[in-house]
């Protein structure tokens, strides 16, 4: 079994102590793939495709994914780049903000190279991509992205999806629409939120969400809701599956991420795509009773377990 997913990885400063900072590395895509490495098998293999600057940051980036047995496969370095970068502050009520420098970060070049692109994928079971993964490339970039999953997917890979809208990360709405559109048509499986898609969208409801993403030919659409239901809608066929009660958030950060972990891990393990939600629902229960996007993957052993059968 061989996983791909592709993004931007960036610097993460956390836990500010006066001039202080803790740094760590994360990135939507990123997230969620630690979290399938986590509960997959340990002959499965999993690589990150993006891009690396020639900086001691971006080597420091390409040490810890090996730490955590996640392979760069064919990503490319270059010249003169760096990771993006991002800061999260506490105001005086303990509410989070984000800023952001990731302009110029090597990620942007993660599609310059098509034949390397394409021997990242080449071989793939599953390949995963979001609509932050699309914002950040160019339109040209954008298409050999949409290429390779296109003949990844043709080649039999499963491509899941995570729309992801971020209003800052594109130029209008209109652009997002038609990339976001794109993205639903190269997929298979389509993992959005709905705050995202009715903000961008308009949609009234989940079942408009993933009523109006089945029309373009996902067979699997699961909606995620927060901390309500989420919509699964398979075959055109919808049922509600709710989390587990009794979860007490400390910390909502990569709850979204975690979840498509989940839902991935178990759909490789062959569950349905219901049983695959109980069980997303699950992992990010775990992951928001605790502080950071990373919840270290030890502490998802039981979970593993239940998921692939071993113990």
């Amino acid at each position: 079994m061989r996983v791909v997913s592709i993004g931007e990885c960036m610097i993460e400063l956390s836990g500010r102590s006066g001039a202080s900072w803790q740094q760590g590395f994360a990135g939507d895509t990123l997230n969620t793939l630690w979290y399938l490495r986590a509960l997959l098998p340990d002959e499965a293999v999993t690589d990150y495709v993006t891009a690396f600057g020639d900086d001691p940051f971006s080597a420091e980036q390409i040490a810890f994914l090996a730490d955590n047995r996640i392979g760069i496969a064919e990503s490319p370095t270059v010249a003169g780049k760096a990771p993006g970068l991002y800061a999260i502050a506490l105001d005086a009520a303990g509410e989070r903000s984000f800023t952001y420098w990731r302009s110029e970060a090597a990620a942007r070049h993660l599609a310059d190279d098509a034949a390397a692109l394409g021997q990242s994928l080449a071989g793939a079971d599953l390949v995963y991509v979001s609509g932050i993964t699309l914002a950040i490339l160019d339109a040209d970039a954008r298409q050999r992205l949409t290429d390779a999953l296109e003949v990844a997917r043709d080649a039999g890979a499963m491509i899941a999806f995570d729309p992801n809208y971020r209003p800052r990360l594109w130029p209008d709405e209109q652009q997002a629409q038609t990339a976001i559109e794109a993205g639903y048509r190269t997929s298979t499986i389509v993992l959005p939120t709905f705050d995202d898609e009715a903000m961008l969208f308009g949609d009234a409801s989940p079942e408009a969400t993933a009523g109006r993403i089945a029309a373009h030919g996902p067979e699997t659409i699961i909606v995620k809701c927060g901390a309500a239901a989420a919509l699964v809608h398979h075959d055109g066929t919808p049922e509600t599956v709710a989390p587990e009660a009794g979860i007490v958030p400390v910390d909502t950060t990569g709850a979204g991420d975690s979840f498509n972990g989940g839902w991935l891990a178990a759909h490789l393990a062959g569950r349905g795509p219901a049983d695959a939600t109980r069980f997303a629902h699950r992992v990010a229960g775990r992951v928001i009773g605790h502080h950071g996007a990373l919840l270290p993957m030890g502490d998802l052993d039981d979970l593993r377990r239940a998921n692939t059968g071993a113990g």
